[in-house]
Formats: structure tokens, sequence, C-alpha cells
């Protein structure tokens, strides 16, 4: 493919901030604070003019099986959804929500909202992979104790910037979801993953996941983490919420605590990127199955 036809699928560049913080036991409480670290974001933000805000997995609640269900809301009627909502048109901005606990009949799901500048969900997706894991001499943590898994993957369009594709956390170890949304015809430019990795698979494997899926498919990868907390006693979160780019180089990373973290997403490297390497545009599906193709690659769509 001639690269001087390549165009980039970001079509302006996106300004973006990321808010780590942690969640208490006061679900009040959770989302006062994310209002005010919303306000706080767009009011001191160091890249300019924000476009969009995302939110770390589980804000409004505290990240554990036997709490789930207790913290669940319907949506979209549920008062975090109408928080976020109202936030998403008094800034004018994109808010990429985190994860909720969500209540559909008798399931609960883990389930990410996104909302556009005038406050309206453009974006459902439910935790497809459930984080089961039972670590020797590190942790052990079952989901599927409490929660139902997604059965689709999350494609959409933001705005007049392009398509991205949304994960949540676990979703990140499985590549087919990016695969899915950086093919054609959706060609997105970005993956954003809300997660809560622990303190022993975060310096594992938080990094090298989140730029394994920036190479794979030569688009942004964004992970929002709670903050680590510290003096609780509770599920500790890796922190360390960062942003690659598509070469798979960390632009922009947090510490552990509380913390506003800011990055631009320039529409300018992307061509770059697969101009250089093009792997993008090398796929070689006549000797391995185009799965996403295929109509059982279910995406979601509002």
């Amino acid at each position: 493919m001639s690269t001087a036809v390549l165009k980039s699928p970001l079509q302006k560049s996106l300004k973006i901030a990321l808010i780590q913080l942690k969640a208490g036991a006061d679900k009040a409480a959770n989302l006062a604070k994310v209002t005010k670290y919303i306000d706080q974001a767009v009011k001191t933000s160091t890249v300019g003019t924000l476009d969009l805000v995302m939110l770390p997995e589980c804000f409004n609640s505290p990240y554990a099986v036997d709490q789930f269900r207790n913290y669940a809301e319907i949506i979209p009627s549920g008062e975090t959804t109408s928080v976020l909502s109202e936030l998403a048109k008094k800034y004018g901005i994109f808010i990429v929500g985190g994860s909720i606990p969500e209540l559909d009949g008798e399931k609960v799901y883990n389930t990410s909202l996104t909302f556009d500048p005038s406050g309206k969900i453009i974006a459902k997706h439910r935790k497809a992979h459930l984080f089961d894991i039972d670590i020797p001499n590190g942790i052990t943590f079952k989901e599927s104790i409490s929660l139902s898994g997604g059965d689709k993957a999350t494609v959409f369009k933001l705005g007049d910037f392009g398509n991205v594709g949304l994960g949540i956390c676990y979703d990140i170890r499985f590549p087919e979801l990016a695969l899915i949304a950086s093919r054609h015809p959706h060609n997105s430019f970005a993956m954003f993953y809300p997660g809560a990795f622990n303190t022993t698979t975060g310096p594992l494997h938080w990094h090298v996941l989140a730029r394994s899926r920036a190479i794979d498919n030569e688009v942004y990868t964004v992970l929002c983490s709670p903050a680590r907390d510290v003096e609780g006693g509770g599920y500790q979160a890796y922190g360390h919420s960062l942003v690659v780019d598509p070469f798979g180089k960390i632009i922009a990373e947090a510490g552990e605590g509380e913390e506003i973290l800011f990055a631009e997403l320039d529409k300018d490297l992307l061509p770059k990127a697969r101009e250089s390497i093009p792997v993008h545009y090398q796929r070689r599906f006549d000797i391995y199955e185009d799965f996403v193709g295929k109509e059982k690659a279910k995406v979601s769509d509002l």
C-alpha cells in the first residue's frame, strides 16, 4: 500500500485527562470526589482545553466481589449515570466513565459508559472477561462469584475524532478486542481500558500489556487505574495510569496516589507509525483466518 495515501484515523488531536482516585464505602462521597476532580481537571489542564476525561474501574464503589451487588445501579436511571451525564454536559467534554456495578434483572455486570459533550450515552461496555485468578503466594480474586460477563466487543465513534475501542481491566489480556477495534471497517485510533490491576499483577504486566496492545495494533492505548489505598485494608490497586503511543512509547504515567494525568493524542503520529512499520497493512489473511470478519464477532452498538 502506498504510504502517500495514508490518513490518520484520528481526525484531530485529542486532549485528555485521566482521573486516578480511590473510592470508599460511601457512594455519595465517591461521586462528590469525581465531581471535584473533573472540575479541577478542566480548570487546571496542562494540555489546553480538554476534550475527554476518563475515570478508573469501580470508581463509585469498593472493588470487592461481596459488595458489587450492594452498589449496583440500573442504567440509565441510576444516580451515577445522572452525575456523569450532567458533568459531560456542564463542561462540554466526553467522559469515559470508568466502570460501575450495573444491575440488570438478577444479574450484575461491571459496566463502562461513555458520554458525549451533550451528556448522551454513546457507548456501553460490559466487562467481557471476568477476573478469576488464584496466584500462589499472591492474590486470589474471583469476579464470577457476583458478576456476569458481557458478550460483545465495544467500538464506537468519538464524535469528530474517529473510532475507539473500549475494554475493562482484565479485557486487556485478550488481544481480540483491540484487534476487532483496530481492523477494517472500524479503524480505531485508540483503545481505552479503565482497570484496577493489583500490586501483584501490576508490576508484572500493566505496562507490558498496554505497550503490547499499542504495538500490535498501532493505536494509542489509554489505561486509567484507581489510586492505591495504602491506608485501607481492601483491594490494593496498582495505580500508574498511563498513555502509550502507537510506537509503544509511554508518553504519560501517574504515580500510585490520587492524581490527574494529562496527555495529548497527536493525530499525526498514527500515520507515521503505520508508515514506518506497516504491520497494520501487511496482515496475511490468506494464510490465517480473519476472525474479525466473522459474524460471530459481535460488536456493541447503542
